[in-house]
C-alpha cells in the first residue's frame, strides 16, 4: 500500500505540471510546433541522458543478474500484449491498426522513467531501461507495420539507431567495465537527466490540450480500449511475470511499465502515415488521465502479491 501512496503522489505531482503545460499551450506560450520540437528535445537528449546516467553506479552482481532477468520478462511481456492485442481488437473494428498499437505500447519513457524513479530511484530505473529497449526496437518494426498494416522490416535498423538504444548500450558498457565519469561532466549530465519529469510533462499537457476532451470521454470505445491497456494487459503480464520468481522491484517495475498510458509514438505515426491522428490523440489523453487512478491500483497489485 506504501507504493501506491508513493505513485499516487508521484501521479499528482505530474498532473500538475501537466496542467500546467496545457496551460502554456492554450496561452500560446507553447505552439503545436513547439510542442514537437520539445518533444525531440525529451525523446533525442534528456530521457537518452537519465537512462546513461542510471547505469552510472557500482557494479553488483545481484543487479546485473536481475537486469538479466529484466531483459527477458521485458520481451515477454511485450509477446503477451502483442498476442492479447490480436485476441482483443478484430480486424473488423475501422480503426483496428491504432487501438492495436495502443494497447501494446505504453508511455514507458515520459511516463514510466519518473514513476520509478519516484518508487525505487536509479535501480528502478537501471532494471526500466530492458523495457525500453524492447520498446525501442519493436515500436520502429512491429509497431509501425502494425499502424502501415503491412510487413516491413526497413526501419528495423532505424530501431537500433534511436538515442536511447544508444544510452542504454554505452550505458551497460560503462555498467560492466566499472566506468564513471568525472564528477564535473555526470553532475551536468544529471541537471540534465532530472529535466526529464518536467519537461515530458508539459510536453503531455500541451498535447492533451490541442484534443477536444468532452468529446473523448463520450466515445464507449475509448473507454475499452483504456480497460485493455492500463488494467487487463498489465494485469495479465505481471501474472506471468510473476511465475518466475523475481525480485519484487523487477516484477513491479515491469509491470507499472506496462500499465503507463498510450505512447505519444502512436501519434507521430498517424501523422506521417496519414492515419487517424485525433483517434490516436483520444487514446493518449484518455489514457493519460485514467491512469491517476489505475496506475496507483495497479502498483498496490504489484508491490502486495510480488
Amino acid at each position: 500500500m506504501e507504493y501506491g501512496f508513493i505513485i499516487g503522489e508521484r501521479i499528482v505531482i505530474m498532473f500538475i505540471i501537466l496542467l500546467i503545460g496545457a496551460f502554456c499551450y492554450m496561452k500560446g506560450l507553447i505552439t503545436k510546433e513547439g510542442t514537437k520540437q520539445l518533444s525531440a528535445v525529451e525523446l533525442n537528449l534528456v530521457n537518452p541522458i537519465l537512462i546513461f546516467m542510471s547505469y552510472q553506479k557500482d557494479y553488483e552482481s545481484d543487479m546485473a543478474y536481475n537486469l538479466l532477468w529484466a531483459f527477458i520478462l521485458s520481451a515477454l511481456s511485450y509477446a503477451v500484449a502483442i498476442a492479447l492485442s490480436y485476441l482483443l481488437v478484430s480486424k473488423k473494428q475501422k480503426a483496428f491498426s491504432i487501438e492495436r498499437f495502443s494497447i501494446i505500447y505504453s508511455n514507458c519513457g515520459f511516463i514510466g522513467i519518473p514513476l520509478i524513479n519516484g518508487l525505487f530511484g536509479a535501480e528502478g530505473v537501471l532494471y526500466l531501461t530492458a523495457y525500453v529497449t524492447f520498446f525501442n526496437f519493436l515500436v520502429w518494426t512491429h509497431g509501425l507495420m502494425t499502424m502501415k498494416e503491412k510487413i516491413d522490416f526497413s526501419s528495423a535498423l532505424k530501431a537500433l539507431k534511436a538515442p536511447s538504444v544508444i544510452a542504454i548500450f554505452l550505458g551497460l558498457v560503462c555498467y560492466f567495465t566499472r566506468l564513471h565519469l568525472p564528477s564535473i561532466p555526470a553532475q551536468a549530465l544529471q541537471y540534465i537527466s532530472d529535466m526529464n519529469t518536467p519537461l515530458a510533462m508539459i510536453i503531455a499537457g500541451a498535447t492533451a490540450a490541442q484534443t477536444n476532451i468532452l468529446s473523448v470521454f463520450r466515445k464507449p470505445r475509448n473507454y475499452l480500449i483504456c480497460f485493455y491497456k492500463l488494467l487487463a494487459i498489465p494485469l495479465i503480464a505481471f501474472l506471468v511475470i510473476r511465475l518466475f520468481n523475481v525480485p519484487p522491484i523487477v516484477c513491479t517495475t515491469l509491470t507499472v511499465a506496462t500499465a503507463c498510458p498510450v505512447a505519444t509514438t502512436g501519434i507521430m505515426f498517424a501523422i506521417t502515415l496519414d492515419k487517424d491522428s485525433e483517434k490516436c490523440s483520444e487514446l493518449f489523453t484518455m489514457s493519460t488521465l485514467l491512469s491517476a487512478l489505475t496506475l496507483p491500483l495497479v502498483t498496490v497489485i504489484a508491490t502486495t502479491f510480488s
